[in-house]
């Protein structure tokens, strides 16, 4: 399996969802719920269409994990993961912070990641073992050793009021200890700005592999380090994911760990 070839049809795949999530930007019809707070436009499902053709047409045996339409080929040693617009509910108020996560993984291993940013045409990349960039040059982690002089980012799971407790408790240790902390509602691209060195930090719970496949290499290829909160290491079929520069990644450790037992069986 040539990697580069992977990388060059999962952008195909990513601009032309992109292409679509721009025409229908501020141009919906319906907006339906997954959940109380978890959308869904028909722009999720064209973008979806039009990713999964591009990949089918030049990879018909692959398996497939896609956010709206499930699994195929699901026992494939090639597998592509696709969310085809992180940040639904950014797009459906008409806020530009949403992004095309795909990524390839190999024996469950994940190769390839490709994070493309409709509004502002960032495209972010990854191969295993070749560096990260962005719009074809190198990225690197921040540099910044102290959580004190950090940005970090965030983001809250759609079942938050389950876990307000842990939930605001790490939140609140963040944001004491840092020089402040974001919510920006897409995944992948809080993962790229990591990787970009555009936050330091970034942490979140009850993620589905769509959301942090792609940005997970991203970060690891840009010199950052991916873990859970305990400090094991990060898949994208486990529930909670710490992204940093490496540098901040033990204090971020200390900062999420709740000593609350009765917190942490509600985590």
């Amino acid at each position: 399996m040539h990697l580069d070839h992977v990388k060059s049809v999962g952008i195909s795949a990513a601009y032309r969802g992109s292409e679509i999530l721009r025409a229908r930007l501020g141009n919906i019809s319906k907006v339906t719920k997954k959940s109380k707070i978890d959308l869904v436009t028909e722009a999720d499902a064209e973008s979806e269409e039009a990713i999964i053709e591009t990949i089918r047409n030049a990879f018909p045996d692959h398996g497939i994990l896609a956010e709206e339409s499930g699994g195929y080929q699901e026992k494939a040693d090639c597998r592509w993961i696709i969310d085809p617009l992180d940040g639904t509910t950014n797009f459906a108020h008409q806020l530009g912070l949403f992004s095309v996560s795909i990524a390839f993984a190999f024996k469950g291993i994940v190769k390839v990641g490709i994070v493309q940013v409709p509004m502002s045409g960032e495209l972010f990349w990854a191969v295993a073992g070749k560096g990260a960039a962005l719009n074809g040059r190198p990225i690197r982690v921040s540099n910044s050793g102290k959580v004190s002089e950090s940005l970090l980012v965030t983001g809250f799971p759609y079942n938050f009021k389950d876990m307000l407790n842990p939930l605001m408790r790490r939140f609140s240790n963040c944001l004491s200890a840092s020089r402040g902390v974001r919510r920006l509602g897409s995944a992948a691209l809080d993962l790229c700005y990591v990787a970009c060195g555009r936050f330091e930090a970034f942490w979140e719970q009850n993620l589905e592999p769509w959301d942090t496949a792609a940005g997970m290499l991203i970060v690891r290829e840009a010199g950052g380090r991916v873990t859970d909160f305990f400090d094991r290491p990060f898949r994208p079929d486990k529930s909670e994911i710490l992204a940093s520069n490496d540098k901040i990644h033990a204090e971020m450790l200390s900062l999420l760990n709740l000593e609350d037992t009765e917190c942490e069986k509600i985590r």
